[in-house]
């Protein structure tokens, strides 16, 4: 039964970062007439990007493809530093009057689907006003959009390490970074090599007396500048928006060339990639045990290093690269088990995320739980038999906004078909038992494989494939028929 006292929305956007002000622009412009809203759980604006406060914390791709198509990024900085992407985020939301449709502090916990009704009843916790306490408050929309990202807002992963709490200095994890923390001229020990360790090291180095970055095992490292020197050539001889469309273009394709290099040639590749660590820190340097990882290139994430930062903070003594297994932590520091003492006055667990997917929502279809962990993606946006329900979720071998703006046109062609053809709900159907499935990413990383029994599946062949290429999902997404005879319109 439907509250009568439940505000209702054609569409309801969850999450107000990238995403999300992205989905909403799409919204308001592709279907002027749909009422919509966004639900924030958080007090702001941003998602990630307002999220995370530690020293350094940037984007690892590039502001050309990670910003939206449709508004330009003007910086100088292709690589830019989160309060940068973070007033681009706020910046589009003003621009565009966004603001005005986002709910702060809603967090939705539960999303029951009704058929006879064709719409979802969203259970939503908000803080009252004048007591502060938490109560649920009930929504109703045509379409749910999720935007709510990967990985889980409350707390980072930090594994059990052997006699941590005998350590006397403060330990902290890069998710919830104290405001407060001194590190000036003190011995600092980052845990972890993966691209929040290779961001924090060098910027810490400019202010501690000495970084180590302590890995169990290396990561492939990648050293890019950070201002694009195309983007400045183009910009000399074409209008902005043409100069802006060509530097996006160019690192698109360059990144599907990386990509599929190493997909097809991986010894090669990572030739390539150590020769260029050698170059950056000295034949006299040990790469073999530092940066050469027992994986394939792209098995996990490559970091990106901007203007060589980290390898610079190397030479110049300020940092340093340890690889080894931690014993136990001590009073002072942490003893590894070749016997190596490492001194620290603060440990920082640079350890990953833990993977969250739809933020945790509950989702119920026609009274039947619908674990997402039963469910095969549907064009890398829907989940299989649930109707009126779309998640944005972006590239791995990308910039995660390039996926998130071709879900989001593709979300409005598919309302807009409904709508002309009398259509009130819409649902992927995969109708073949024997249909072949496998996990939706490939990537050998820590927080994929802790998660890997609780995501959804994917199958062999298109609609069902999750494809990492945006060429393939541009012409998927922006040209393909939306009636494709797998998505079935009641």
């Amino acid at each position: 039964m439907i509250s009568q006292s439940a505000e209702h929305f054609d569409v309801l956007i969850i999450g107000a970062g990238l995403s999300g002000i992205g989905a909403a622009y799409h919204v308001q412009t592709h279907l002027p007439n749909k009422r919509y809203a966004i639900l924030e759980g958080r007090s702001a604006i941003g998602g990630t990007w307002d999220l995370f406060r530690y020293p350094g914390v940037r984007s690892d791709s590039d502001m050309y493809t990670l910003g939206y198509r449709f508004r330009p990024w003007l910086e100088a900085k292709a690589i830019a530093d989160a309060p940068s992407i973070l007033r681009y985020i706020r910046d589009t939301a003003a621009h565009y009057n966004i603001e005005q449709h986002i709910r702060f502090q809603h967090r939705l916990v539960r999303a029951s689907w009704s058929s006879a009704d064709a719409r979802w009843t969203l259970d939503v916790e908000t803080m009252d006003a004048n007591t502060g306490a938490v109560r649920v408050v009930a929504f109703t929309c045509h379409v749910l959009y999720n935007c709510t990202g990967y990985y889980d807002y409350s707390h980072g992963y930090l594994p059990k390490f052997p006699g941590a709490s005998l350590f006397r200095g403060p330990m902290v994890h890069p998710q919830a970074w104290p405001e407060q923390l001194d590190y000036r001229d003190k011995r600092v020990v980052v845990i972890g090599s993966g691209a929040t360790a290779v961001t924090l090291v060098p910027a810490m180095a400019q202010q501690a007396a000495h970084v180590i970055m302590l890995q169990r095992s290396p990561t492939y490292v990648v050293s890019q500048p950070s201002r694009d020197s195309f983007s400045r050539l183009a910009r000399q001889w074409l209008p902005e928006g043409a100069a802006y469309a060509a530097v996006r273009w160019k690192n698109i394709a360059l990144t599907i060339l990386t990509y599929g290099i190493s997909q097809r040639y991986p010894q090669a590749m990572k030739n390539l990639l150590l020769a260029r660590v050698r170059r950056e820190v000295g034949d006299h340097y040990d790469v073999a045990t530092h940066f050469t990882p027992r994986y394939k290139p792209w098995d996990q994430r490559m970091c990106l290093v901007p203007d060589s930062d980290l390898f610079l903070a190397i030479k110049s003594g300020k940092a340093s690269v340890v690889t080894g297994e931690i014993e136990t932590f001590t009073e002072w520091g942490i003893r590894l088990t070749s016997g190596a003492e490492l001194g620290a006055d603060i440990v920082v667990t640079a350890t990953g995320l833990n993977l969250r997917l739809l933020a945790g929502i509950e989702v119920i279809v026609d009274g039947q739980p619908m674990p997402i962990r039963d469910r095969v993606v549907y064009k890398g946006m829907m989940l299989s038999d649930i109707p009126n329900f779309v998640s944005a979720f972006g590239y791995t071998n990308a910039s995660w906004t390039l996926k998130c703006d071709l879900t989001a046109e593709y979300t409005c062609r598919l309302i807009a078909h409904a709508d002309k053809h009398g259509f009130r709900q819409f649902t992927p159907r995969q109708r073949d038992p024997l249909m072949k499935t496998e996990p939706p990413l490939r990537f050998t990383s820590g927080y994929v494989q802790r998660a890997a029994d609780r995501v959804p599946s994917q199958g062999l062949q298109t609609p069902w494939r999750v494809h990492q290429n945006y060429v393939s999902d541009l012409v998927a997404l922006r040209y393909g028929r939306v009636n494709d005879g797998v998505m079935e319109f009641v």
